[in-house]
């Protein structure tokens, strides 16, 4: 029977895996929206990915899982590695662009930067608190300008003129794209502005006072737009690679991870169907009055977490 290894990246805004076989090859794929729920999103992903493996699924003797609700769905997919973004993203990346030294992604809502060397991360900067320059941000522009934000990428190489627009805020954004289309700008070199903003916006932020190197490495929902991927090559003066499947990579760099762990613990595609719970309380079992999430899979305490200290997780 074909081995195989899940990897789960469960992200604020969407939730993407696949499952690997032993070369690192995908076999399947899935990517769809958290919509504020992880749980029944990794539903989803499981049964589709199970959908796709078809009748004579491998037996899937791994599984990872990175992202911000990692802790959350490692405990309901009992996976074997529970690792951050910057390892499984860079795992991810080296396994398709070994020669990579810098690793550019912007996903839904945060962004991050990833610098290495000799296939080894020497530095890394986040951004999760603004969301201007993210994916969200695009879409809601796209909105109002009354496009689809998959259309932003074409109608912006499409621009001679980029309109300038002041990116380092949402509100400002909003505010400075609607004068400029009072003005008589064209759609196209609005959103070329928009588009070049956003480069201009994640440089200045992230990559302020750090190397940008080649071979360089574009990811996440937004390099699938081609305006910004032109912007970025302005911005840096090198070519910038984008992999068909880099909205996957922390998946796929999950998967790889727990490949890499070796435990051969089998994986069951019908956790998908088991009921998971989570409470949440305030202990007061001691000055710190920590806020406690403790999560149940059919009734039973699995884990809990947000304590700083055993207290609140001794009870069930």
């Amino acid at each position: 029977m074909q081995t195989g290894y899940l990897g789960v990246d469960i992200g604020s805004i969407s939730t993407k895996g696949v499952v690997i076989d032993g070369e690192g090859s995908i076999l399947a794929e899935r990517y769809l929206w958290t919509k504020g729920s992880p749980i029944e999103a990794v539903r989803a992903v499981i049964r589709g990915l199970e959908e796709m493996l078809g009748d004579t699924p491998p037996a899937i003797c791994g599984t990872g899982v990175t992202g911000s609700a990692r802790k959350l769905v490692g405990a309901m997919l009992d996976a074997d590695v529970v690792k951050n973004e910057i390892t499984a993203h860079a795992v991810g990346t080296l396994s398709v662009f070994p020669e990579a030294r810098t690793i550019l992604e912007i996903g839904g809502q945060d962004s991050k930067l990833i610098l290495l060397e000799d296939g080894v991360v020497v530095d890394y900067a986040m951004n999760t608190l603004c969301a201007a320059g993210t994916g969200s941000f695009l879409s809601s522009q796209a909105k109002r300008l009354g496009l689809e934000v998959e259309a932003l990428g074409e109608l912006a190489l499409l621009s001679k003129a980029p309109a300038k627009i002041a990116a380092r805020c949402t509100v400002f954004a909003e505010s400075d794209l609607v004068h400029k289309a009072q003005i008589g700008h064209k759609r196209e070199d609005i959103v070329a502005g928009l588009c070049t903003a956003v480069a201009a916006n994640y440089l200045n932020n992230l990559a302020k006072g750090k190397a940008i190197r080649p071979p360089i490495v574009f990811q996440g929902g937004v390099s699938k737009n081609a305006g910004v991927v032109r912007a970025f090559e302005e911005a840096t003066g090198a070519a910038i690679h984008v992999h068909p499947g880099g909205h996957l990579m922390g998946a796929i760099g999950a998967a790889a991870l727990a490949m890499r762990a070796g435990s051969g613990k089998r994986f069951d595609f019908r956790v998908a169907e088991l009921d998971f719970e989570t409470r949440g309380y305030e202990c007061a079992q001691c000055p710190n009055h920590c806020e406690i999430i403790r999560f149940y899979r059919e009734g039973v305490l699995i884990d809990a977490w947000g304590g700083k200290c055993e207290n609140g997780q001794k009870a069930s």
